[in-house]
């Protein structure tokens, strides 16, 4: 299982987060879609190449194709999208705010899953890549839906643990060498 091999190449110095990755996977109460799908996109916006190759084949396993490339598809939008309204927020003259973004989405509107499961996978990775104007958005999308607390807060740790994980184990890649 790849996520074992993930796990083993967690140092010792880092036992937490070896115990959360399979906490957070194997003891997740989200449906298999949406722990699949957020675990996918958050292993591509993690930008660690050990990461996604290892957890990349059991997602696949996991996911419906039209699951797999929504979640891709999350991590691809979230990547632009967090970078364009991480900066707005962030830039001291509100009038950006009020600019046309011009830039295509058309993906948010028609995902080709549950709208819910997309804006899981969007939240999860714009909390790893930063943004807070869309972490808000996400959310309270999400919380209209009906999705509980408790199912956005089990997104955010599946971010959090693989992001970290992703962390540590390219760090000490490039220690090793």
């Amino acid at each position: 299982m790849a996520l074992d091999e993930l796990k083993s190449a967690v140092p010792d110095y880092a036992k937490d987060l070896k115990l959360n990755l399979g906490s957070v996977i194997g003891n997740s109460d989200l449906p298999q879609q949406q722990l699949w799908g957020t675990v996918l996109a958050c292993a591509i916006a993690s930008r660690s190449p050990k990461v996604l190759r290892e957890l990349e084949p059991e997602a696949k396993a996991n996911l419906s194709p039209e699951a797999y490339q929504a979640a891709k598809a999350a991590a691809a939008i979230m990547a632009m999208n967090n970078v364009f309204y991480r900066t707005r927020h962030l830039l001291s003259d509100p009038e950006y705010g009020n600019l046309r973004a011009g830039l295509r989405m058309n993906v948010i509107g028609n995902p080709g899953v549950e709208k819910v499961d997309f804006e899981l996978w969007s939240l999860a990775v714009s909390a790893i890549n930063g943004c807070g104007m869309c972490l808000d958005s996400h959310e309270q999308v999400l919380r209209k839906a009906g999705v509980e607390r408790e199912a956005i807060q089990e997104a955010v740790k599946i971010a959090a643990v693989i992001q970290a994980v992703g962390a540590t184990v390219d760090a000490e890649a490039v220690l090793a060498e």
